[in-house]
């Protein structure tokens, strides 16, 4: 598939913060069950070793894949129902990984305003875990549009009880699908 080339190594071994930002607007291709689906990334949350939210803060199991090398992909469960989708940033041996949490409907889409709700519709669960974007045909980013900077916003991060004061949410100026919350 043509579109392993679109994106290098490099473009996910940068700062966490920058690699969030620049996300914005790029398209998550899923193709699963023989069907094809597409949607622009309007939201994202950065996280880092250093950064106590985080789930490489401490090394697990759990977060063992958050420690490879950039542009895989991480896939945790969070209350016993839901997956969220996390794109590994960062050269290997660095814990960090920014959170897709919301996507514009391209193709065969639609409520995927919340990171368990794009997982859901994108059928996106735990097999995903450390697949690699750019070596596979089952996940990939495609380019999409460069968001300009004063087109992006940044604040506070959603649903945590630790380092609720930094600004690691990414989104979309007026873009009517990202998450309210």
């Amino acid at each position: 598939m043509d579109n392993l080339t679109q994106f290098s190594r490099d473009f996910f071994e940068q700062s966490t913060c920058e690699v969030a930002q620049n996300l914005l607007g790029q398209i998550l291709c899923v193709s699963k069950n023989g069907m094809l689906k597409k949607g622009m990334i309007v939201e994202t949350e950065a996280y880092t070793q250093d950064d106590p939210a985080s789930h490489s803060y401490k090394k697990t199991k759990r977060s063992e894949t958050m420690f490879g090398m950039g542009g895989l992909c991480y896939v945790y469960f969070i209350y016993g129902m839901y997956h969220c989708f996390n794109i590994v940033t960062e050269p290997s041996g660095v814990g960090a990984a920014v959170l897709i949490r919301a996507l514009e409907p391209i193709e065969n889409l639609d409520n995927t305003n919340g990171p368990s709700k794009l997982c859901k519709q994108m059928g996106i669960d735990k097999n995903f875990n450390g697949m690699d974007l750019l070596s596979n045909n089952q996940i990939w980013l495609e380019k999409g549009q460069n968001i300009a900077k004063n087109e992006i916003i940044s604040t506070t991060r959603v649903g945590i009880n630790k380092a609720i004061d930094m600004k690691r949410r990414f989104f979309i100026k007026d873009n009517k699908w990202v998450s309210k919350k």
